[in-house]
């Protein structure tokens, strides 16, 4: 008798097609890269296969009749308060394959979002509001270490002078900058569309640990070069090509291991890129082999930073676990300019799901304390802080802001613009919007021209946002929202809640 894993019969999504609107034209069997759709030769018609079904939506977008809808499938398990159908599921898939379960994108976990959490202040009499369409608005942001005092001398013709010798700074015109994801994680038409959009709207992208292709260098002076544990791509020029240099310790999404890319990823421009070969799978170890101690972490940092002649703040990135705050310490004592935190809901192209869902702490709760711990030591000064991981809309950018950081990251947010449905299946290679994939084909569905364009246009409206939030708080630049917190107020949060995120709860 034929065996049939008892897990196919669990599938997640239901395709419905209406038979009076479905014209049979083929084009969800053309868009979709999983192959739920097929034509039936006998029956001369457009047929689905449910289990095959990851929910991307693109099909039911793309249909030109509108017959298609995707849904939840309605049957469930028992209902049962410790296991729940997400284990049962779990269970039986590493029953059949014997593997480590795997997941894309950010933790869909239950843990409290905490920007939902908070609640920002306005003005009302006292300190009236005020108006950006009438009135300017600074959101320009300086990334990287600032001196404690300015020294300026004076000449007998009252002629000033700075005397203070000043560290190099990421010049942006908004606190919002694209975050890291690799080439090869994602495709070349994005990078692309990253570095056209950050030149546009004066910001910068990050490269990601796979590093910058050689066509995308006149980009530099709007590009954050990253150095991880693969050194992949690594060199001097590529050192020298952006205006700052991040080395990545950590990922929100699953720290304390490194990363894979699979073989099947590693095309020709990949390969230029990255300098591996051809079709080999492009592993990232857990640690730099050279870093075992805060020590080894500043000998790297004061390389890089020589390698660079100086000229750009060299940035550290860490993923947001326990006693954060002390690590975060360590890296601005070390000669850090800018300290980058990345909060467990941070995306990633592929990560174990049991770490994606069950390590780390979110980025409200790490920020706050890191920058309340670096105020405490009074080396607040000595670098910037961006935050990541879970950044969704610009309500979270001004909070991030007012919980202490200077600038934040959005991935998540970038790929949504371009398409992405969170579908979650990026290490597949089969991306259906064309971002998580370097299959020829499916890459064309990523125009650089519009992808650029969607990315312009959500800074732009962003910015545009935060200017009207700082307008109705009585504040008229970025910087003196920095720390503030007493423009923020918790509503139902614990006393310890409260204590961390060093904010007053609604209504006092």
């Amino acid at each position: 008798m034929l065996f049939q894993p008892v897990n196919k019969n669990y599938h997640e999504f239901c395709i419905d097609r209406d038979p009076d609107l479905c014209i049979n034209c083929k084009v969800c069997v053309r868009q979709c890269s999983y192959q739920a759709h097929y034509f039936d030769e006998a029956r001369q018609k457009v047929m689905h296969d449910n289990t095959k079904c990851i929910g991307c939506h693109r099909c039911e977008a793309l249909c030109p009749t509108a017959a298609l809808n995707i849904r939840n499938k309605p049957s469930d398990f028992r209902a049962n308060k410790l296991w729940r159908p997400v284990f049962l599921q779990n269970i039986y898939k590493q029953a059949d394959t014997g593997g480590v379960l795997l997941a894309g994108m950010g933790s869909p976990v239950d843990i409290p979002v905490y920007w939902d959490r908070m609640l920002l202040d306005a003005s009302q009499v006292t300190n009236p509001s005020i108006d950006p369409l009438r009135e300017p608005m600074e959101l320009k942001t300086f990334l990287g270490a600032k001196p404690r005092q300015l020294k300026i001398e004076t000449d007998k013709n009252g002629k000033s002078t700075l005397k203070t010798k000043l560290s190099p700074q990421i010049e942006l015109d908004v606190p919002i900058m694209f975050a890291a994801m690799s080439f090869g994680a994602i495709n070349f038409n994005l990078h692309q569309a990253m570095a056209r959009a950050a030149t546009e709207m004066g910001t910068v992208y990050n490269t990601g640990e796979g590093g910058l292709h050689k066509s995308l260098y006149k980009y530099g002076k709007n590009t954050i070069v990253q150095v991880a544990s693969g050194r992949f791509g690594v060199h001097l020029d590529y050192l020298k090509a952006g205006v700052g240099i991040e080395i990545k310790v950590g990922q929100g999404a699953k720290p304390g291991i490194g990363g894979h890319l699979p073989g099947e990823k590693i095309n020709n421009m990949v390969s230029e890129t990255r300098m591996v070969p051809i079709g080999s799978d492009a592993i990232s170890p857990a640690p730099h082999h050279d870093i075992y101690s805060i020590e080894d972490l500043l000998q790297l940092i004061f390389a890089l930073k020589e390698a660079s002649e100086y000229k750009v703040p060299v940035a550290v990135k860490i993923a947001a676990v326990h006693n954060v705050a002390a690590i975060a310490s360590g890296i601005v004592r070390a000669g850090a300019d800018i300290v980058t935190i990345d909060g467990m809901r941070g995306g990633t192209g592929a990560a174990p799901a049991m770490i994606r869902d069950n390590v780390g702490i979110p980025i409200e709760l790490a920020l706050a304390q890191v920058d309340q711990r670096l105020r405490d030591e009074g080396i607040r000064n000595q670098a910037s802080i961006v935050a990541a991981g879970g950044i969704r809309c610009s309500a979270d950018v001004v909070k991030a802001i007012a919980l202490g950081a200077d600038a934040v990251y959005i991935g998540t947010a970038t790929l949504i613009a371009v398409g992405c449905t969170i579908c979650g299946r990026c290490y597949t290679g089969k991306c259906p919007w064309g971002i998580a994939t370097n299959d020829p084909k499916l890459s064309k569905r990523q125009n650089p021209d519009i992808a650029a364009k969607k990315l312009s246009n959500l800074l732009r409206a962003w910015g545009h946002e935060i200017e009207e939030m700082l307008g109705g708080m009585g504040l008229n630049s970025i910087e003196s929202l920095r720390g503030n917190r007493d423009k923020l107020r918790g509503v139902g949060l614990s006393d310890t809640e409260l204590d961390i995120l060093g904010i007053k709860h609604a209504g006092r």
